[in-house]
């Protein structure tokens, strides 16, 4: 297994089980049967809404002996409800409470985007706070303190464009470890790697086999399917193995960490064994010419009619 040191000496597993998406009653199977392949990253966040079944197989996976606290590594994520000052360390509290744990690996601000602290997901313009409401260095502080105060070993932001990092980086007293976007052979985000592999910060990427399984209204009519692109189909083949484990190795192959997502415990093994596969300078510049800058998740949801938010990602 392959891992990344932070600038804070955690080792970060270069491979994580994604569990946005997993279905209740599912997610739990998935996170034991991802232990027990030898995964030891679960990534979480407090939307997804399944931080309490995640946490009962922790739990059961401790009891039977499957793997120990200390070698997993554990992410979540402040939902955009929390963000005010005094929301965050209650919003963290009730994650560790969930996840029956006594601290995070790391802990992320899932978006740079505010909602009022009773709205699930915002609508509409008033159910907003604006980022003079809501400041981002006033959440960031907080996540600090959580920091300091020994709830996560580790902290960072998500969805955040190269603007937005380095906009936080001024005023930040602890620079945020990693930074989770989207990632993938028709998103590199070449200028965003190139700034966090010079600031020691780590990108994880999401949806990197294209999430395919977001649902109908998430989805636009015409979106790519990344695991029957033809050019990553024909290096699976040469390769004797599947396009999602092209997919994930090309991450590896850039320095960045990846969370695949899934609960079929045959794709759960072949993901996490993506590591084996050696990727050649030829496949890398054949996949460096898929980069379109296409998101699936464009993040045009948080834009409504006379909101606060637009052009998420200052593109």
């Amino acid at each position: 297994m392959k891992f990344y040191t932070l600038k804070n000496d955690q080792k970060l597993p270069a491979i994580g089980l994604g569990t946005w998406k997993s279905e209740p009653g599912k997610v739990g199977e998935a996170v034991i049967e991802a232990i027990k392949s030898g995964y030891r990253h679960i990534d979480c966040a407090a939307v997804y809404g399944n931080e309490a079944e995640v946490g009962e197989a922790l739990k059961t996976a401790f009891a039977q002996g499957l793997v120990a606290r200390e070698d997993l590594w554990i992410t979540s994520k402040l939902w955009n409800n929390a963000h005010e000052s005094d929301k965050v360390i209650p919003a963290l509290q009730k994650t560790l409470k969930d996840l029956q744990l006594d601290y995070l690996d790391l802990y992320l601000i899932h978006w740079p985007v505010a909602f009022k602290a009773d709205v699930g997901f915002a609508s509409k313009a008033d159910e907003f706070l604006t980022p003079e409401e809501a400041p981002i260095i006033e959440t960031w502080k907080k996540m600090e303190e959580a920091y300091n105060k020994g709830f996560v070993k580790s902290i960072g932001v998500s969805n955040f464009s190269l603007k937005k990092l380095k906009s936080l980086l001024v005023d930040a007293t602890l620079p945020p470890e990693v930074n989770q976007v989207e990632l993938h052979p028709l998103l590199h985000q070449e200028e965003l790697l190139e700034f966090c592999n010079n600031n020691s910060i780590i990108l994880t990427g999401y949806s990197p086999l294209g999430s395919g399984d977001r649902s109908q209204e998430m989805k636009k009519d015409d979106e790519p399917n990344l695991l029957e692109n033809e050019v990553i189909s024909k290096i699976a083949k040469a390769h004797d193995c599947s396009p999602a484990q092209v997919l994930i190795s090309w991450h590896l192959s850039r320095g960045t960490s990846v969370i695949p997502k899934s609960t079929n415990p045959k794709r759960i093994k072949e993901n996490l064994d993506s590591y084996k596969i050696e990727l050649t300078e030829k496949d890398l510049q054949q996949i460096k010419t898929l980069d379109k800058g296409y998101r699936y998740v464009d993040a045009t949801f948080f834009e409504v009619p006379g909101g606060p938010y637009k052009n998420i990602y200052d593109e």
